[in-house]
């Protein structure tokens, strides 16, 4: 009879997680398969940056039996966690030189919870300096590859996370989500990744407690995975004043309800966008499939006008604030592109940002018009496919051409205005055999519904099995 743990890398977490449960395999047994898998990848996609093999021995002999029967527990799962996120006595360096020694005394809440529900901590995954920017290197570690094709980009700023995951060198792990940051690496990489209505999951603690436009969310290989990882980390933290009340029952009971015939509205650029010949034609892939689903699909989408200039504005408004301090100490060591925006913030007048609010404002009214007559909003992850590893964003797009390294993000930016859950799931590949992935946005506070569907279309589409793979 094979044993339990050949080609454990291969199986999901859930798979792993029902194994732990029935005692056929030992939290150590798959805390050293994980390690033997994150050495085997390491040297090919640098995505794990930081190993705290010690630390996670520790967190499995102080493992609580009493826990078992709780929604959501993951068992002794190893869990990644990206770098931007502290992890007490472990090395956190957010991407940045200005960090590369930072050991934090306290860990962020999010991981507080993961490890209270379970997850041993096995690593660090890698991000750009402080997930600014969507292609995934820095100056401590260097590049993060993508597994599929080791030339090209894991995407970012959620980038080792997604990287990790397509090459099984982990399970689980998080990740965090400004413009696309969960988004984008999972539509490179193949994987899944949740950006969920913000208070979802608590974070924290923040210079900025009240910002809704980051938040962070779980990534995995599937959405079954997604729905225990989520089911993980979500609950009342009352030191998050944007932490919401808790779901009526597990997120993992929703995936496999009942499909209705949905209204979904589905566009490749909300007519104001760029979007790439191969990603327009990975939409027209979606629509059929969900045409074969049984479900109404229309070409339609809410009025999202001026998201750019608003997006834009909000972000460096909050990077100003929030890094202020940073820049004034720190000014000539932060990447460009950086240093850039946080100055952008700083030359901001109030004139400006007021109107951006209100312009996010009427957005989110367009958006809950449109969601009075349709279920669900279908779009790219990204404008582009990925590309290679040595450009560090895309300077065109079709007859578009950027001079800043946001606005090519905006697929995914302009959605996480609206503050609506939004799933990428895999969807089609390019001719090069490379990923694209789809967002999946649904009405805030419905992220069962919106995991019920991911769910269906990924086993219709038959992308439930695309990762993990052995780095190309």
């Amino acid at each position: 009879m094979p044993s339990p743990t050949n080609d454990l890398w291969k199986k999901s977490a859930t798979e792993v997680v029902s194994l732990l449960k029935k005692k056929e395999l030992s939290p150590n047994e798959v805390l050293n398969e994980n390690l033997k898998r994150i050495k085997a990848t390491h040297n090919s996609i640098n995505a794990v940056v930081t190993v705290c093999e010690e630390r996670a021995r520790n967190q499995i002999k102080n493992l609580n039996p009493e826990q078992e029967n709780q929604s959501g527990y993951l068992y002794g799962l190893p869990v990644v966690i990206k770098d931007l996120t502290d992890v007490k006595d472990v090395k956190t360096t957010y991407g940045s030189k200005i960090y590369k020694d930072h050991i934090p005394e306290k860990s962020d809440f999010l991981v507080e919870r993961i490890e209270k529900m379970g997850g041993v901590i096995i690593g660090k995954t890698n991000t750009p300096e402080f997930g600014a920017g969507s292609q995934t290197f820095n100056e401590v570690f260097g590049y993060t590859t993508n597994p599929w094709n080791t030339n090209y980009t894991s995407g970012g700023s959620s980038g080792g996370t997604a990287s990790a995951l397509a090459a099984g060198a982990a399970w689980l792990g998080t990740g965090s989500d400004l413009g696309g940051s969960l988004r984008n690496p999972a539509s490179f990489c193949g994987v899944v990744g949740f950006r969920t209505t913000p208070g979802t999951i608590a974070h924290g603690p923040q210079n900025l407690p009240f910002n809704d436009l980051s938040v962070d969310g779980p990534m995995a290989r599937t959405v079954e995975d997604i729905a225990l990882f989520l089911d993980t980390m979500t609950g009342i933290d009352d030191r998050d004043p944007l932490s919401s009340l808790p779901k009526d029952k597990p997120y993992q009971n929703f995936i496999n309800e009942n499909e209705q015939k949905l209204n979904i509205g589905i566009s490749d650029d909300f007519g104001i966008l760029a979007c790439a010949p191969d990603v327009r034609e990975s939409i027209n892939h979606a629509e059929k499939i969900l045409l074969e689903m049984g479900h109404n699909v229309e070409r339609v989408y809410p009025d999202l006008s001026d998201s750019e200039n608003t997006f834009q504005t909000l972000r460096a408004h909050m990077l100003a604030t929030d890094k202020r301090e940073l820049y004034v100490k720190y000014k000539d060591i932060l990447k460009e592109d950086l240093r850039l925006n946080i100055e952008k913030g700083f030359n901001l007048t109030e004139k400006q940002i007021s109107k951006a609010n209100i312009a996010r404002g009427q957005i989110i009214k367009n958006t809950n018009s449109f969601f009075q007559n349709f279920d669900f909003l279908i779009a790219p992850s990204s404008m582009v496919s990925p590309f290679n590893i040595n450009k560090h964003w895309p300077k065109k797009v079709e007859d578009k051409t950027f001079d800043n390294y946001v606005s090519w993000l905006m697929t995914a930016a302009t959605i996480s205005l609206t503050g609506c859950p939004s799933l990428a799931v895999p969807c089609s590949n390019t001719n090069d055999s490379l990923p694209i992935g789809i967002q999946i946005i649904g009405k805030r506070r419905n992220e069962g519904k919106v995991l019920n569907l991911g769910h269906n279309f990924q086993r219709y589409s038959n992308n439930y099995n695309i990762t993990p793979l052995e780095p190309n």
